[in-house]
């Protein structure tokens, strides 16, 4: 078989290792995980590592990729509870390094952070979001952070808070766009927000 797969061209490798996943002889995982980090495919890689029992090279992989969420997911399921959450606690550095608040605070909320510090990365999300961001997207992100606020498992209060203070955000950008735009693109910036299916606080 290993011959076979070493006669195949690259795609047809690739192809060949995706459809038979779940089944491949043990002679070609080895070939066919180099084969899809190679191609990108990280997920399918993980998959096919955990398959084979391969816990250690699948976090490996997940690390590198920067998915320190599932890397922790996958070790708290193996039985390594304590490595799971040193996982978490380096995924959330490295989220809020690289200002991927989204993933921060799924990270500090699956370690249990304390509510004040889970709605500091909120208030960090919404101020990094407005102000690299163009009108719309904005908009659409902190429409999504308010959301995600309203089933935030925390104080009403605190949580009343930080959803007045995402309004008084989308209310602010909405109002300096409108005053600076010229007075004919002003209604198409309204339309524009009846658009808005996406953002990227994730």
């Amino acid at each position: 078989m290993r011959e076979r797969f070493d006669e195949m061209g690259p795609e047809q490798r690739l192809e060949y290792v995706i459809e038979n996943l779940r089944s491949l002889p043990a002679e070609l995982v080895e070939p066919a995980i180099d084969l899809l980090l190679r191609a990108n495919e990280i997920e399918y890689a993980v998959v096919l590592c955990k398959e084979h029992g391969m816990i250690q090279r699948a976090v490996d992989i997940l690390v590198d990729a920067g998915d320190y969420l599932w890397a922790a997911q996958i070790t708290k399921s193996a039985g390594s509870p304590e490595e799971a959450e040193r996982l978490l606690r380096s995924g959330l550095e490295y989220y809020i390094s690289m200002e991927m608040y989204g993933r921060a605070i799924s990270a500090a909320t699956a370690l249990n952070l304390p509510p004040d510090q889970i709605d500091a990365l909120y208030r960090e999300g919404i101020a990094f979001e407005s102000k690299s961001m163009d009108l719309s997207r904005a908009h659409a992100a902190l429409e999504s952070m308010m959301s995600a606020v309203a089933m935030l498992e925390t104080d009403e209060e605190v949580k009343r808070e930080l959803m007045d203070a995402i309004q008084e955000e989308l209310d602010r950008e909405r109002g300096s766009a409108e005053a600076t735009a010229p007075p004919a693109n002003r209604s198409q910036l309204r339309r524009e927000d009846d658009k808005i299916d996406g953002d990227r606080f994730c």
